[in-house]
């Protein structure tokens, strides 16, 4: 499935074990010899909700949320059972998926972590002006997150800047890293490096915090239409958290190999 390019293997692991390990999910991820994904998602049963979701980077190492991937598999459960309110849990929370209209499903992503041991930080800072070049903000959507306000997103080398401050010493966990420009009050322009796997054409939670962090900095309002490489996402961040509305898409079904397993 993808949504707005933001691609993802879902693997449906209900009733069964689960089959992924770094090894299987960096297998998966080789755009050449697997099948090629920004993350990998596994549905699982869960007690208390309609399912339960793990992440995995295409370097084999996890991701604690993925927005547009949690959306994806909202309408994937939504058109198998006619619900139109999912709960779904995350290593961050228990997220709660509506139908939109327009096939369009949204996703309460939930309150962002704003404090420096929350995101977590190597050390107390202001995490609204992090002491960078560039004074980037700090914010966790339940991964953490390093957001440039620049003055034009379309030529902010992304790729080496990305590259370069996800691995930077004040972020022990590594980062997502985001250019963001403020085109209006109430739209933004988004280009994306995310943790372990690099540019990306969306991404759900780097569109929740870029919303976070310019509104942290006063430069726009709590609702925002923010345009990635691969489309528009609408983000709002309401008193119960921050609302992440798009399409998704279902590309194709599969059965993977004896011979990938092994």
């Amino acid at each position: 499935m993808h949504g707005l390019g933001n691609d993802f293997v879902i693997i449906d692991a209900r009733g069964a074990a689960d089959p992924v390990t770094p090894a299987l999910a960096r297998a998966l991820g080789d755009r050449h010899m697997g099948v090629g994904f920004d993350q990998l998602a596994v549905i699982h049963d869960d007690a208390d909700a309609d399912a339960r979701l793990t992440f995995w980077n295409a370097d084999g190492s996890t991701s604690g949320a993925c927005g547009n991937a949690t959306r994806c598999i909202a309408r994937l459960l939504m058109d198998e059972t006619g619900a139109t309110r999912l709960r779904l849990r995350t290593e961050f929370d228990v997220l709660i998926a509506e139908d939109a209209g327009d096939r369009l499903t949204r996703v309460n992503m939930g309150q962002p972590a704003l404090d420096w041991d929350r995101i977590p930080l190597a050390r107390d800072v202001d995490t609204v002006s992090l002491p960078l070049p560039g004074n980037p903000g700090a914010v966790s959507m339940g991964n953490p997150h390093c957001v440039f306000v620049v003055d034009d997103a379309e030529g902010a080398d992304i790729a080496s800047q990305g590259a370069r401050f996800e691995h930077d010493p004040l972020y022990p966990q590594r980062t997502n890293v985001e250019m963001v420009q403020v085109l209006a009050p109430d739209r933004l322009r988004l280009r994306i490096w995310e943790r372990g796997v690099g540019i990306t054409l969306a991404s759900g939670s780097c569109a929740c915090a870029a919303l976070v962090a310019c509104h942290r900095k006063e430069l726009i309002g709590r609702r925002a239409e923010i345009v990635v490489d691969g489309g528009t996402l609408h983000g709002e961040w309401r008193e119960d958290g921050v609302w992440l509305t798009g399409p998704t898409a279902l590309v194709f079904e599969g059965v993977l190999s004896p011979e990938m397993l092994r």
